[in-house]
């Protein structure tokens, strides 16, 4: 059986009378990828930042690797890693000043240079964060998520903007990361990217979860009611054409 490591339970969450988050009730199982999906505007991005301790929630129960989040969100935080926007890294240090520093706000032991080699990016130590490139950018920020040893990460939207090869190298290093152990939580808008990574997704909209299950398992369903494609599908698409092409490597300066 299954642990789960998440638990929520009639969850909502109310701006004045807008409602955003319709009581909805899921559980993430411990070493899996789950991903959030849905439209803008739909409740993801908001039920994320509740499971982060990010923002309040107006009712309903989020149980945390046996914590509750109203009553143990400093314990909670120290179990979790956050992906950090542009904007939280200062822009005068190194990338391995910023590790240290990092390190040192979570009171872990950090072999700095041996965090950034896990990323493939030991030869940007001693570069600074504006000097690197998109791809190069995320894979660092999923570097500060790992530096207090997380048993849950929470990604949200890590690829957007990446070219083909940095966007499947970040899968690999995504995987790598939950086959280690390491529970992950993901938002994106590429349904393929969801289709590759997750082992189950949510379909959220207008704050309810209307699906919620293996990708494998939402497709076959889907065949089963009827629906066909208008096109017929190919074993490969233009992603495909690209990465076989123009080669599988990263192109970074």
């Amino acid at each position: 059986m299954q642990k789960i490591i998440i638990s929520v339970k009639d969850l909502v969450k109310k701006y004045g009378n807008f409602e955003a988050v319709k009581g909805i009730s899921f559980d993430v199982y411990a070493g899996e990828i789950f991903g959030l999906l849905g439209p803008n505007g739909a409740g993801k991005s908001t039920t994320l930042e509740i499971l982060e301790t990010l923002r309040s929630k107006t009712s309903g129960e989020v149980t945390i690797h046996g914590f509750d989040l109203e009553k143990h969100p400093a314990e909670i935080k120290q179990i979790i890693g956050v992906q950090l926007q542009n904007s939280g890294y200062y822009p005068q240090l190194k990338l391995i000043e910023l590790v240290e520093m990092f390190a040192g706000l979570y009171n872990q032991k950090t072999d700095a240079l041996a965090l950034l080699k896990s990323m493939q990016l030991e030869d940007k130590a001693n570069s600074l964060y504006k000097e690197l490139s998109g791809g190069q950018q995320q894979r660092f920020s999923l570097a500060i998520t790992l530096i207090n040893h997380p048993k849950i990460i929470f990604l949200d939207e890590p690829t957007t903007g990446l070219d083909p090869q940095a966007r499947r190298n970040l899968w690999q290093l995504i995987k790598r990361i939950r086959d280690n152990g390491t529970t992950v939580i993901i938002t994106t808008h590429y349904m393929d990217e969801a289709e590759m990574l997750c082992d189950r997704v949510a379909i959220i909209d207008s704050g309810k979860i209307i699906s919620i299950a293996s990708p494998e398992q939402m497709i076959d369903e889907l065949l089963l009611s009827g629906f066909e494609k208008a096109k017929e599908t190919k074993r490969a698409n233009l992603e495909d054409v690209f990465i076989h092409l123009t080669g599988k490597q990263l192109r970074e300066e």
